[in-house]
């Protein structure tokens, strides 16, 4: 367990600003989804929901829509889980930005490695470590109150990592020079992440609104690339999801956990200024 607290782990006052909002978050989109099977996401959903979720009877429609999401939800982290690479058991592994564990148990369960999971916010490292221990894997996958910028952790220690949307929490150059240290070389690097698109200039309003509401600052689509480059990662995939997620934000609009940040997201999407992107990229030698 972390004996840290999340303000001495945060390096700057909009870092701490961003794990107290996590250290209160207790959103039923996120937790009413997780008690569906034990496996809390913080991220968003790809696929095309069972039409019968909506038009079944009314009786039962919202937890209907509850376990869809979450099915759409893991099966998003289960896509992030193919472009790692030939994982074994041996093998060591880091969720950057973890939230409440999800993924990174998800990977201990598929490749039996061992994971550690890193978070700025106390109440998500605690919350994910109980986890752990009810799953009877606390030996192999850990979660700790730690900076991904500056993780602690030995260079070039892990096989693999990824950020699972959490890369719009900090700078893109600071994090992938983080990374590329820590991993070995001819390991790979994947994130899922919203980046606007610069091809039709800055912010959107839309993407604005997502910023506000989740007090992030989404980068880019260009500064993802730039920055791996000068970070010895090489992308070896880039998988535009946009289509894919936009049924799923159709569901959650229906849900009874609708936040109302729905539309701005179905609306940056459908207009081309936010775009859904799987990158994986190996580390290269420097």
């Amino acid at each position: 367990m972390t004996t840290s607290t999340s303000a001495q782990v945060a390096r700057s006052d909009y870092q701490r600003a961003v794990a107290a909002y996590w250290d209160r978050e207790a959103d039923p989109v996120n937790l009413r989804l997780g008690d569906v099977d034990g496996l809390y996401h913080h991220h968003y959903g790809i696929g095309e929901p069972d039409p019968a979720v909506l038009a079944g009877p009314e009786d039962g429609r919202g937890d209907r829509i509850i376990e869809e999401m979450h099915r759409l939800e893991t099966a998003q982290a289960d896509l992030l889980l193919d472009h790692l690479g030939a994982i074994g058991s041996h093998d060591r592994l880091l969720d950057a930005g973890c939230g409440r564990g999800g993924t990174s148990l998800m990977a201990n369960r598929r490749f039996g490695c061992q994971v550690d999971g890193v978070t700025i916010s106390e109440s998500q490292a605690d919350f994910a470590n109980d986890q752990a221990v009810r799953r009877g894997v606390a030996g192999k996958v850990r979660f700790h109150l730690a900076n991904m910028l500056d993780t602690g952790f030995e260079p070039g220690s892990f096989r693999a990592i990824w950020n699972n949307e959490s890369t719009m929490y900090v700078d893109l150059f600071r994090l992938f020079a983080a990374h590329a240290e820590l991993l070995e070389v001819g390991g790979r690097y994947v994130t899922i992440t919203g980046c606007y698109n610069d091809l039709t200039g800055g912010r959107s309003r839309a993407v604005s609104q997502i910023d506000q509401h989740y007090i992030c600052n989404i980068h880019p689509r260009s500064e993802y690339f730039q920055a791996m480059a000068a970070n010895h990662l090489v992308p070896i995939a880039v998988v535009d999801l946009t289509a894919e997620t936009i049924p799923y934000w159709e569901l959650r609009r229906e849900s009874p956990v609708a936040t109302g940040i729905e539309e701005p997201f179905l609306s940056a999407y459908r207009e081309g200024s936010f775009h859904y992107l799987l990158i994986a990229a190996d580390r290269v030698e420097s």
